[in-house]
This record gives C-alpha cells, sequence and structure tokens, in this order.
C-alpha cells in the first residue's frame, strides 16, 4: 500500500470536486421515497442512471433488485464498494422538510445515505481515472434489513459475473457526534438468527378453560423463562441479546386461540455460544409444551440469520490509517464488536479480505442537547438506527464519500 499520508492528499484531492448541495438533494430524494426490501426500483434506478452517466458498465437487477456497477481503469487491483439500499417498515416522526411521503415506510437505517456515499464516491473515482489504475465495481445491494439481499445476488452470479475482488470495502451510519469513523479489526458485528415458534393449543370458549389448551399461557411462560437463557446458561464474559419480537394469539378476548406464534431473535459473537443458546431455546419450548399439556409438539425453524462480520486486521489497519491522515488521529475510535448484524459478508466471495466501519452523524445540537455526560449515556439518549426519529446530520455526506474513496484507493495508488 502506498504510504498512507499520500493516499489522504489523493483522497482530499479527488474529491474536492464533490458538492455537498448535489449530494443533498439526492440524499433527500432518497429520503423522501423509501423502499422496501426486494421493492428497490426506483433508488435501483436512480443508482443505475447516476452510474452509466460516470461511464461505469452497468447491470439491474442483480438478485431481483441490485445494481452493478464496473469500471475498469487499466490493470491493477480489483475493489468492491458495497451500499445496501432498502428501508424499513417504520412511520416516520421526523418532522424534517424532505420526511417520507411513503405511509409506514421509512429510511430508519440511513440506508439512503449509504446509497448516497455510493454514488458520490463512484463519481469522483470515475471523474479522477488518471489518478489510479485498476477495476472498481460498485454494489448497490437490496434487502439487507430483512436478510435474504446479499444471499439472491450471489445466487444470481455475483461472484461469476463480474470481476473477482482483491478487496471489499462497506460502512454504516451510526448514531454518535458527527465526525468519527470507528474502526475494529476482526470481530466488528454480530451473528444474527431470527427463530419462529409455533405453539400448538386446543381452543375453545373464553368462560371454559377446562375444556380448552391455552397456547397464550405456555407461550407467555416461554417468553418468561427465555429470560433467564442468557442470565443464567452464558458466561458473563460473553456478549449475547436474546430478544422475543413479536408474540400473536388470538382475535377476540373471549375465544381461547387453537395456537400461539412467537418470533425471536438471537445476537452472538461466538459460535459454539450460539449453538448452546438455540439448543437451551429449543429444550424451554419442548419443556414449556409439555408442562402446558401441548396437544402436539411446538414447531420449532429457523428464519433469516446473518453470519458474523469479521475484518481482516491487516486490511483494516491499512484502511485506519488512511482515515486517520484524511480526518485526524482523534477521529478514527474503537467502538469495539457491536451486537447489530450485517448480510455484508455474505456479498464477499471466499478467502477475500473486507473492511466495514462505521461513520457517526448525530448533529452537534442533537448531540450537545442529549443528556448524560459519558458517551455511552449519550449514545443511549439520542435517536439510533431503526428509531422513527434518526436523522442522519447532512454533514457527513461529504466524508461518507471520503471514507469509500479513500479505502478504494488504499489498494489501487
Amino acid at each position: 500500500m502506498t504510504d498512507p499520508a499520500a493516499v489522504a492528499r489523493l483522497t482530499r484531492d479527488l474529491t474536492s470536486a464533490v458538492k455537498s448541495g448535489s449530494l443533498a438533494d439526492l440524499y433527500q430524494d432518497l429520503h423522501r421515497v423509501p423502499e422496501l426490501a426486494f421493492q428497490e426500483h426506483r433508488t435501483a434506478g436512480l443508482l443505475a442512471e447516476r452510474l452509466s452517466a460516470a461511464g461505469y458498465a452497468v447491470t439491474g437487477g442483480v438478485g431481483r433488485t441490485g445494481v452493478v456497477g464496473v469500471l475498469e481503469n487499466g490493470d491493477g487491483p480489483v475493489v468492491w464498494l458495497r451500499g445496501d439500499m432498502d428501508a424499513l417498515p417504520v412511520t416516520e416522526k421526523t418532522g424534517l422538510s424532505y420526511a417520507s411521503t411513503v405511509e409506514g415506510v421509512m429510511h430508519a437505517c440511513g440506508h439512503d445515505m449509504h446509497v448516497t456515499w455510493l454514488t458520490g464516491a463512484a463519481e469522483a473515482m470515475a471523474a479522477a481515472r488518471d489518478a489510479w489504475s485498476g477495476t472498481l465495481v460498485v454494489i448497490g445491494q437490496p434487502a439487507e434489513e430483512g436478510g435474504g439481499g446479499a444471499a439472491a445476488m450471489v445466487a444470481d452470479g455475483l461472484h461469476d459475473r463480474f470481476p473477482r475482488p482483491d478487496a471489499v470495502f462497506g460502512q454504516h451510519v451510526a448514531p454518535g457526534p458527527a465526525g468519527l469513523y470507528s474502526h475494529t479489526p476482526g470481530l466488528i458485528m454480530s451473528a444474527s438468527d431470527d427463530v419462529h415458534i409455533t405453539v400448538p393449543g386446543v381452543g375453545g370458549h373464553g368462560s371454559r378453560p377446562e375444556a380448552s389448551v391455552d397456547p397464550v399461557v405456555t407461550a407467555a411462560h416461554i417468553v418468561t423463562r427465555l429470560q433467564t437463557v442468557v442470565s443464567r446458561e452464558v458466561s458473563a464474559a460473553e456478549s449475547v441479546v436474546l430478544t422475543v419480537g413479536e408474540f400473536h394469539a388470538g382475535q377476540r378476548p373471549n375465544i381461547i386461540p387453537a395456537e400461539a406464534r412467537l418470533a425471536l431473535n438471537l445476537r452472538t459473537q461466538n459460535p459454539k455460544v450460539r449453538e448452546r443458546v438455540l439448543a437451551a431455546i429449543r429444550r424451554i419450548v419442548e419443556g414449556e409444551c409439555l408442562a402446558g399439556g401441548c396437544p402436539a409438539p411446538a414447531e420449532v425453524t429457523m428464519g433469516a440469520g446473518f453470519p458474523a462480520t469479521v475484518n481482516d486486521a491487516t486490511l483494516d489497519e491499512q484502511v485506519t490509517a488512511v482515515h486517520r491522515e484524511v480526518f485526524g488521529t482523534a477521529t478514527v475510535i474503537d467502538f469495539g464488536p457491536a451486537m447489530g448484524s450485517e448480510d455484508f459478508s455474505l456479498l464477499v466471495p471466499a478467502q477475500v479480505p473486507y473492511d466495514f466501519w462505521f461513520v457517526t452523524s448525530t448533529s452537534t445540537e442533537a448531540w450537545q442537547a442529549a443528556p448524560g455526560d459519558e458517551l455511552g449515556e449519550k449514545l443511549d439518549a439520542v435517536p439510533s438506527n431503526h428509531s422513527p426519529l434518526f436523522a442522519p446530520d447532512l454533514s457527513v455526506l461529504v466524508p461518507g464519500v471520503q471514507t469509500l474513496a479513500a479505502a478504494a484507493l488504499s489498494r489501487f495508488a
């Protein structure tokens, strides 16, 4: 890799023509019209149009709604830059002038910012072809939120139809005082598993519970018992989160339903701990169903899941050094592994190093107004990803372009 200071100078030169106003227009447009997983047709079209205008060979419909742009620029390494495109089923409450116009849908995780950063970096790299040599592949990925987007692109030939990368880069907008860049070598994001449980019962009249088998009671016991898994079956040295996110049963207050349904989400950072917790979930469900007299065993099925995101330590060290030169040493920090999860690593071909980092985005005003004196206290107080109040500050538009461009140039230069 070229000297980090030299890459930083090249990054600043390359991105000096990036106009924050143009980026803001694109970002606000994307924010106004969010699209759910595998429905990102308009978003994909806007990205494809900008990439094509910049000189990329563009392929749409990869993995249903994914976009891949390839810019061949002489001999050299192949670098992939990835940004995800989908929104969430969240009703926006930010009050922004460019708030979502789609009822019940919002870019509450900041993927509109990711697409904007990706577009800006792609255009900046294309406009400065004489400054680098190699092949840049820009990927707009669908359906990160519900899982399946990265896997769908791979199943549609992403690894075979496009140049194989020597390195893959991605980033995520995050809460925190705008102007920080969080790098973690090795494990940076946790594995995620969704678990669906159907508890069978015997339906009946609410006035005669003795003639029924109430699955609501059994499901409630399961929920309660699950709270002991992390506290009593997992070492305090391990990081595990087990959340019951859905509980569905019945339609009328005077009818005992024939079944109850639960949906859980498990976050782990250790594969052995993951297996232990999944076994505990199955054991608890089986035991509570026996205790409740259920007429049949409960159904336990695995839903969407992401593996842990584990950065290549050497690659992360190189990109971190460049980011320190671009933004200043004090701005690059290590928050440590997050309990959040991503399907980013599923997009990467086997044995290819990758690096993923966070860009903080809370406005100065919001950060200063948040209660608490410590970083952790303030992070808990400001709107975070998936909140209906999540609103990244526009000041991070250009820096987010520079982070991606700098990472790419660290391999090309």
